[in-house]
């Protein structure tokens, strides 16, 4: 049996560090082309998956490499620009379109009660871009965010204003929400949010969601083709209407953010201590040693360090790269690392 010892006041020591990589996979730093799965996107039935949104992968979906990277969405408060689930009375304006909005809302607010407002402008409709889950980690990087959507000539760079705001994002049900806004790496253009007439922003970001709603309304001034289908009971395919102006705006750049907790055992290995073999083979039943030349300077070597709780089990072994060696002569000292 191994001699365990406990671990003193200031031999653990635990640390927090923030690591930052690109969202996308292959650490690739600018999203710059779409792919999109025919099956995924069919909208031929009112309840087609791509009547809800569209997935976006790295790679064409014939390919074993393609993942989702992100994926693009409308929806609007009343239904409209989407086929009704059914025709009875009593579900008319049910569909894919009310389904999203509802559904973004509720994370958003938490009810189905709250309209999206953008600065004092509250659209009708709303559209998403949302980052899928296993690409951020534990949330999108404030600051990092570089957009861009064209159509034509006009290009439109869009960012959240954390660098401009540091410090005044509002909280939400789903954690900090930015505006999104004209401009570049979290610093807005010019010194109004409201770059839209007088009343209205870009949308809103919300890092910790890895979730961009726009304000269609503004984008719709900028962007003409952006302006959404919203006759009711019929698909007007807005979501591809948002990533088209995404392709051609060829720049979709974002980090993440990895908040890594590191425990620290100090293990400190006495001259006195661990000269000795735990090896069952270095004794024999009677408890005496099998090797007579180890009796008078034994010399041993680490080369694991196990964790245990105060019930003797075994929680964690540390294998040391380089086995250290060990006699009534020498004192170690091993730090163990955790990571959670």
């Amino acid at each position: 049996m191994a001699t365990i010892n406990r671990y003193g006041e200031g031999d653990v020591v635990m640390s927090t560090d923030k690591v930052v990589t690109s969202t996308w996979s292959n650490n690739v730093n600018n999203l710059q082309t779409f792919y999109t799965s025919s099956i995924q996107t069919s909208q031929t039935d009112p309840n087609s998956q791509g009547n809800f949104f569209f997935n976006l992968y790295d790679a064409p979906t014939s390919s074993l490499d393609a993942t989702v990277q992100c994926s693009v969405g409308y929806g609007h408060r009343a239904g409209s620009g989407s086929v009704d689930f059914t025709n009875d009375t009593g579900s008319f304006g049910f569909s894919a379109t009310k389904v999203i909005y509802n559904q973004y809302r509720q994370l958003v607010y938490g009810d189905e009660t709250q309209d999206f407002t953008f600065s004092t402008h509250t659209p009708d409709d709303i559209y998403v871009i949302n980052v899928n889950r296993a690409r951020y980690r534990h949330n999108l990087k404030p600051g990092t965010l570089n957009l861009s959507l064209k159509q034509g000539s006009t290009i439109l760079h869009l960012t959240d204003d954390s660098v401009t705001s540091s410090g005044s994002a509002t909280t939400t049900n789903i954690g900090r929400q930015y505006n999104l806004v004209s401009g570049s790496s979290g610093v807005m253009s010019g010194s109004n949010i409201n770059q839209v007439g007088t009343t209205s922003s870009y949308g809103c970001v919300y890092p910790d969601a890895g979730l961009i709603v726009f304000n269609p309304d503004a984008l719709g001034i900028t962007l003409s083709s952006t302006v959404p289908s919203k006759v009711a009971n019929t698909n007007g395919n807005n979501g591809e209407k948002l990533l088209t102006v995404m392709e051609a705006g060829d720049t979709f750049i974002v980090d993440s953010e990895e908040r890594i907790t590191s425990q620290y055992y100090f293990t400190r290995v006495k001259n006195f201590e661990f000269n000795y073999s735990s090896n069952p083979s270095f004794i024999d039943g009677q408890g005496n040693l099998n090797f007579t030349s180890m009796i008078d300077m034994p010399k041993v070597y680490i080369s694991t360090v196990g964790l245990y709780n105060d019930e003797g089990d075994l929680l964690a072994v540390a294998k040391i790269s380089q086995p250290i060696a060990k006699d009534f002569t020498k004192e170690a000292l091993i730090r163990v690392k955790l990571d959670y």
